[in-house]
């Protein structure tokens, strides 16, 4: 073992008998890492403080205060996507793409890549705040349900530059709000957002042209799942209940009739534009919706949240996430009533998860997606030496094939173990491991000088609080040959208890 590690050791043993620390157990410790994207002091001193009954209600509360340190604050409020309106960003955009393209070929081209720079600078600024929140924020448990929510309601950067420039407002204002709230103010807010209906094209479907890939999705992968019992007419039935749905930045509104104007709906970049849409009748799952312009979506959206159907879809996703690959079914039927029972309140039925004997069972044994597991690295290893630019962490996600809004398919990342425990994975994982070990990425800030970056000293009083009493007796002797601290930080980073959560 290395000579600093000793010494430390030593004057942990003696600090702890002095009584001025209280013990955390080692389900404590799973626990948290479980409910939070991985310990740090903060946390274990809020929760020691609290207790666990009283730490899970706060972290539980829809308007749990998530206000980041000042210095992390000021950083994200510098961010153009801070100060910029979408409504300003994308009219922008849409007016320089016009020029662009009215350009003489030979200046096209290094037009073109300059407002894709631009374009692109707003999406890594969206994916720098979103990481920034998951390390510091101390609402932990609404940082994992926002990223949750952006996958299942995934919408993917490389659809459209409209998109990338739409990301932060999208995660701000559709999903964020809404994680722990009611699950049909989050349908809602996805199905009005822009992003959304460009990234899944409903802002191409119209009555005499009619797009059914919205539609399709709302169903299959937002609310009823694949076996929730729909069939074929049903999306085209709901395709038709969505046209004119869909987006318009500008203050030029439609011309519409006298009998069109009250149907008209326009909020920032949501539009409904009654003279795209279907008012036939429609019969959707069984039931006639009278044709009655944006009432109609929203019929259709309360017999979607409160079908059965989107119960057992969503508990049993939320179970996957938070308990085990395959979920206890007894576990599940009791978040379904709960769900049912309280038209959709997440936050209460996440506490039917978090107070089932099947959670406290499966703490430990749930491995880490690349998200939760550089968090988790950054959250115990940076904890006292602030990070102000995360692009590394953005680049270290895209190696472990989890790129921050970058999954293409409308389904999202998978989040069971064989989505992401394989030989590369892990051999990618362990290279990881020694990059933030060695200190050697420029999180502290960019342009920072390599020369004047060290290790950070991971065997630290946390690591004896936490982790060194619960460990295997393998991994401890696994860390004792380690030569030098990056090398002890790389192998701690690399441990199979840091895997799994």
């Amino acid at each position: 073992m290395i000579k600093p590690l000793t010494l430390i050791g030593l004057l942990w043993v003696l600090f702890s008998s002095t009584g001025r620390a209280a013990p955390l157990s080692g389900e404590d410790v799973k626990w948290l890492n479980r409910v939070t994207y991985g310990i740090d002091n903060a946390t274990v001193t809020a929760y020691l403080a609290q207790g666990r009954a009283q730490y899970l209600n706060r972290q539980l509360q829809k308007y749990v205060d998530d206000h980041v340190p000042a210095p992390v604050a000021d950083l994200i409020a510098a961010m153009r996507i801070s100060q910029e309106p979408p409504k300003m960003a994308a009219l922008a955009m849409q007016d320089e793409n016009r020029r662009v393209n009215k350009l003489p070929l030979e200046q096209r081209q290094p037009a073109k890549l300059l407002l894709n720079q631009q374009v692109g600078g707003k999406m890594l600024e969206a994916m720098q705040r979103h990481l920034l929140r998951a390390v510091y924020s101390p609402a932990q448990l609404k940082e994992q349900m926002v990223w949750f929510w952006f996958n299942h309601f995934n919408v993917a950067r490389d659809k459209a530059p409209m998109v990338k420039i739409l990301l932060a407002d999208y995660e701000d204002r559709a999903l964020r709000p809404n994680a722990l709230g009611r699950f049909r103010d989050l349908v809602m807010a996805t199905l009005q957002h822009p992003a959304m209906l460009v990234y899944l094209d409903n802002t191409q479907n119209a009555a005499n042209k009619i797009n059914e890939n919205y539609a399709r999705e709302l169903m299959e992968l937002h609310t009823l799942g694949v076996d929730g019992g729909y069939v074929q007419q049903d999306v085209q039935a709901l395709a038709h209940i969505l046209t004119g749905v869909g987006m318009n930045w500008s203050d030029h509104f439609p011309h519409l009739s006298e009998q069109m104007q009250p149907y008209y709906r326009h909020d920032g970049g949501f539009e409904f534009n009654p003279n795209r849409h279907d008012f036939s009748d429609k019969v959707f799952l069984g039931k006639t919706i009278k044709g009655n312009g944006f009432a109609e979506v929203e019929q259709a959206v309360d017999m979607l949240v409160r079908h059965p159907a989107t119960a057992r879809f969503i508990c049993h996703k939320l179970a996957v996430y938070w308990v085990a690959d395959a979920p206890p079914p007894d576990l599940e039927a009791r978040m379904v009533k709960v769900f049912s029972a309280t038209d959709g309140d997440i936050a209460a039925t996440l506490r039917v998860l978090f107070e089932s004997p099947a959670f406290t069972a499966s703490l430990g044994t749930k491995v880490k997606d690349p998200m939760h597991y550089v968090v988790s690295a950054l959250r115990f290893a940076y904890e006292d030496r602030p990070m102000s630019y995360m692009q590394p962490a953005a680049n270290w996600l895209n190696d472990l094939g989890e790129p921050l809004f970058g999954h293409d398919t409308p389904d999202g990342y998978g989040m069971t173990e064989k989505d992401w425990l394989s030989p590369g994975q892990l051999t990618r994982r362990f290279e990881i491991a020694q990059r933030i070990g060695g200190g050697k990425a420029p999180l502290t800030g960019q342009g920072v000088d390599p020369k004047t970056l060290t290790a950070p000293v991971l065997t630290n009083r946390l690591y004896y609080q936490a982790f060194e009493p619960y460990w295997s007796a393998q991994t401890k002797a696994a860390l004792a040959k380690a030569t030098s601290q990056p090398e002890w930080n790389g192998f701690f980073l690399s441990a199979p208890e840091f895997m799994y959560h």
